[in-house]
């Protein structure tokens, strides 16, 4: 499978948990946490693998800070960097 594809099934899987999460956003964090874990097999530069990684630690520091605010910031983190990930797929495919 193509690379691109891989990703595109995690981001998905990762959307359609979402909803179900919709009452608990420290859920959706943690969901978004694990979507950018799953998809750092596909990350093939290393500029973008220290991004990823830098922004994964922002997420957790955001997250311990056990605040509507922090878990906002979480979410908000996270999602950019999924969207980075998928843009980056993108791009190198074409």
């Amino acid at each position: 499978m193509k690379r691109s594809v891989l990703l595109g099934l995690f981001v998905t899987a990762s959307m359609l948990a979402s909803p179900s999460f919709a009452g608990n956003t420290e859920d959706l964090c943690q969901v978004n946490l694990q979507t950018i874990a799953n998809a750092k097999a596909q990350i093939l530069t290393p500029e973008m693998q220290s991004r990823v990684e830098a922004s994964v630690q922002q997420a957790k520091a955001y997250q311990a800070m056990n605040t509507k605010e922090g878990t906002e910031k979480c979410i908000a983190e996270t999602t950019q960097t999924i969207q980075e990930i998928q843009k980056a797929n993108k791009d190198s495919k074409g």
